[in-house]
């Protein structure tokens, strides 16, 4: 059987692709670049991350957006015909007074290695683009139309308008086609099908939290009327409810206790080699009570089959997300698991690193000094502008996170450590910085708890000047503890023990729709000039 998540953490908003033999999956990166994490697999249970298509600074501007804004739900197809892979997404640049002002491109590569072409400017009507390559020829671009006016249905129907591939660009305007299959509201992530005659339009509705579902309309007509699947939603956590003005997108009211799965909706469908049928979507593993999911939305994978009617069903007796489910019979192929160990003695940083809003190759460098991550330091954490941090998702609830830093700070605005970090209003740095009072290096920590800074320095360590420290993050489920050591194997504890529950969507006030990142930061406040050497980075997980 094959167990979900299959991608765990920070992993939403899937969009699957064939392309011949092979299968990719996309997910949504939000301000964290390199942008468009793309997951590899030729037997659709084993994936491997390898590459990230918005990989160059000049295709996005992230800087100064506020977390959870920026990359949101990529579309990934291949047409066989242009033989060109297409990369739809949105960049949402404000979520002020709900008016959504968003940009949506569309770029193109023959190869899921680029080169990527430079973004087509789509329109910005909403959110959430989506194409279909029809098999007549056309192109037609699906996505949320976001309501602003008082007096209309919110938050928006579902619009749908031709794209010229020669003038790269839409034709007209879009046109409302669909507004959801549910009483649940918040429609979205709108896919475009066809299958024996019909359009199909799969959505996602009820928010992107625990009343998430995902819905089907079809039609002999790209523009509709779409006929609702009398078995809507085909996929939640949740059972039906009627909320459709309620545009609240974490709906924690709605946790059903007899799913492990929850949150669960924005799916994609695909058919494999073998003419399965695969649904891909996205969902939470919450704390409980506080109903908080540090690992932020998680992708996960649910066998599907057609009814003699012609619509799309889970297979087994609901529609409830299954955490366990029959794998393709494409023919496996194995994957080796391995301690996470990076010592950086090669010339490019290792993939599955992150940092906000800006590219990681503007401040660090792996040749200034071979076998040594250096971080060239920059403006604060809580920076929305240039921040010098270089994340790993987490994954696990279950991890131990250590690296060997060495950093000779000459003042008290210079800094650098080993941070848990959700967004820039949420985090907690254990670092090494100058103390003035006794003229000498220490070990402190500083927790940012939704915008409120406190120096934790009851828990100072004096240390010799010009001396590596290992900084270690040992996170046990609701329990994160950091330590140091001199030698590398003896550990002390340092600060108290925080709650890994607070790093959440539900429990930090200014960010929503990403996940808890681990990282290193260096910070050089006076001239962003002071450099930290991290000689390794381990990412110990007990989890496959």
């Amino acid at each position: 059987m094959l167990q979900n998540p299959i991608l765990p953490g920070f992993n939403p908003d899937p969009c699957i692709c064939r392309c011949k033999e092979d299968y990719y999956i996309a997910v949504s990166s939000f301000e964290w670049f390199p942008g468009v994490p793309v997951y590899h697999s030729r037997d659709m249970k084993n994936w491997k991350l390898i590459t990230h298509i918005l990989s160059d600074e000049t295709m996005t501007d992230l800087r100064r957006l506020p977390s959870a804004k920026g990359i949101w739900a990529p579309c990934l197809t291949f047409c066989e015909e242009d033989g060109l892979f297409y990369l739809l997404y949105s960049c949402m640049n404000s979520m002020n007074a709900r008016y959504f002002d968003v940009d949506n491109f569309l770029i193109t590569a023959p190869s899921i290695n680029g080169p990527w072409s430079m973004p087509i400017y789509l329109h910005s009507a909403g959110f959430d683009p989506s194409i279909l390559h029809d098999e007549n020829g056309k192109k037609w671009i699906v996505s949320l139309e976001w309501e602003t006016r008082d007096g209309y249905h919110k938050p928006g129907t579902i619009c749908a308008i031709e794209y010229d591939p020669i003038h790269r660009e839409v034709v007209g305007y879009p046109k409302r086609i669909w507004n959801g299959g549910t009483r649940r509201g918040c429609i979205e992530g709108p896919h475009l099908y066809q299958r024996n005659g019909y359009y199909y339009l799969m959505c996602a509705e009820g928010g992107t939290g625990y009343g998430h579902c995902v819905t089907v309309g079809r039609s002999k007509s790209v523009f509709g009327p779409y006929e609702s699947d009398p078995c809507n939603p085909i996929l939640t956590s949740t059972p039906e409810f009627d909320e459709m003005d309620n545009d609240d997108a974490m709906k924690l009211n709605r946790y059903n206790p007899d799913s492990y799965l929850q949150k669960a909706g924005h799916g994609s469908l695909i058919e494999t080699t073998l003419g399965e049928w695969y649904l891909v979507h996205h969902c939470g593993r919450p704390f409980l009570p506080e109903l908080r999911c540090t690992l932020g939305r998680e992708t996960c994978m649910q066998q599907m089959d057609w009814t003699e009617d012609g619509w799309i069903r889970l297979v087994g007796e609901d529609s409830l997300a299954k955490v366990f489910i029959c794998p393709s019979r494409l023919p496996e192929e194995k994957r080796v698991y391995d301690l996470k160990h990076y010592d950086f003695d090669e010339d490019t940083m290792p993939i599955g690193f992150y940092s906000p809003r800006i590219d990681y190759k503007t401040f660090c460098s792996l040749k200034n000094r071979p076998g040594h991550l250096r971080i060239r330091g920059q403006e604060s954490l809580s920076s929305l502008n240039r921040v010098s941090f270089i994340g790993h998702k987490l994954t696990s609830l279950s991890v131990i996170i250590t690296t060997k830093l060495d950093f000779t700070p000459l003042t008290y605005q210079q800094y650098a450590g080993l941070a848990i970090y959700y967004d820039n209003m949420n985090y907690i740095l254990l670092r090494k910085t100058f103390e003035e009072k006794n003229n000498t290096e220490v070990l402190d920590m500083i927790r940012v708890e939704n915008g409120n800074r406190s120096e934790q320095l009851e828990n100072s360590i004096l240390l010799k000047k010009n001396r590596s420290v290992y900084l270690r993050l040992t996170i046990d489920e609701r329990s994160t503890q950091f330590s140091w050591s001199l030698d590398g194997l003896q550990y002390l504890e340092i600060g108290k023990e925080y709650d890994t529950s607070e790093f959440s969507d539900e429990y930090c006030k200014f960010g929503e729709f990403t996940g808890t990142f681990v990282g290193m930061a260096c910070i050089d406040a006076l001239y962003h000039k002071a450099y930290a050497d991290f000689d390794s980075f381990t990412y110990q997980s007990s989890e496959k």
